[in-house]
């Protein structure tokens, strides 16, 4: 998608750029696509800078709406000077956005299920695909599940549950933004060659991640005629082109 000038370069901050930043403008507000990479310092460090400096309607986020109260519980931890503990750009946004609407725009939901059947019953696959496709489904629901009872005992209790472990990186959260951004960089161009030499077509995956990026646009398509202001969507890094692109005028 093409900008003049770049979204991006109205920061001066090497961990925010196109690769990782997108605009696309609306008739009621904008809305600003953020690509992480979960967990890491550049990716955090970015949905806090640009949080600061727009003031957003809604943020959306790549979750499913039954973990959004447990990721609000970690965005407490948050102080102005360090990010939640927990959650990584996730509950970061939360707490950098304290007076916006937010909301989870991932699967598993209604709208999901009911597009990758009817997707699977056009489509004729196999039945191993077919078993594959809602194997994961029901993984993802389990794990939305438990972000919902992790929530409610945090809430209840004195203690912080942790449904996941941090990732680790070979950077932290004190090093420079160069380093983050040059880190961020590698680790991203590792993934994507390492995921552009398996054949994907067809599998179980795709169908699954076809379908979630067609309800995530759904949702902030929704959510741009629904609402006035700027919304600001933080999504998976890959993800970042195909909504970009669904989005455009």
């Amino acid at each position: 998608m093409d900008e003049s000038p770049p979204f991006a370069a109205s920061f001066d901050d090497p961990r925010i750029t196109p690769q990782f930043c997108r605009r696309v403008p609306g008739s009621s507000g904008d809305c600003i696509l953020l690509g992480v990479v979960h967990d890491h310092p550049a990716s955090i460090a970015r949905v806090e800078r640009i949080l600061e400096s727009v003031d957003p309607e809604t943020v959306a986020l790549e979750l499913p709406s039954a973990a959004l109260p447990l990721y609000r519980a970690y965005a407490r931890d948050g102080s102005a000077s360090s990010p939640p503990r927990f959650g990584g750009e996730m509950s970061a946004a939360i707490h950098a956005a304290p007076e916006a609407d937010v909301v989870g725009i991932d699967a598993p939901n209604w709208s999901f299920v009911r597009r990758l059947v009817t997707r699977l019953i056009a489509d004729r696959v196999s039945p191993s695909t077919a078993r594959r496709v809602l194997s994961g489904l029901g993984g993802a629901t389990r794990e939305a599940l438990t972000c919902r009872v992790a929530a409610t005992l945090t809430h209840a209790t004195s203690m912080t549950i942790a449904c996941d472990d941090p990732i680790e990186y070979d950077c932290d959260h004190d090093d420079t933004p160069e380093r983050q951004a040059a880190h961020e960089r590698s680790h991203v161009a590792s993934v994507q060659a390492l995921l552009g030499s398996v054949a994907t077509e067809g599998s179980a995956l795709t169908y699954r991640d076809d379908t979630r990026e067609r309800c995530m646009i759904d949702r902030l398509e929704a959510k741009r005629t629904e609402t006035e202001g700027d919304i600001v969507a933080v999504v998976g890094v890959d993800h970042l082109e195909t909504l970009a692109d669904a989005l455009s005028p």
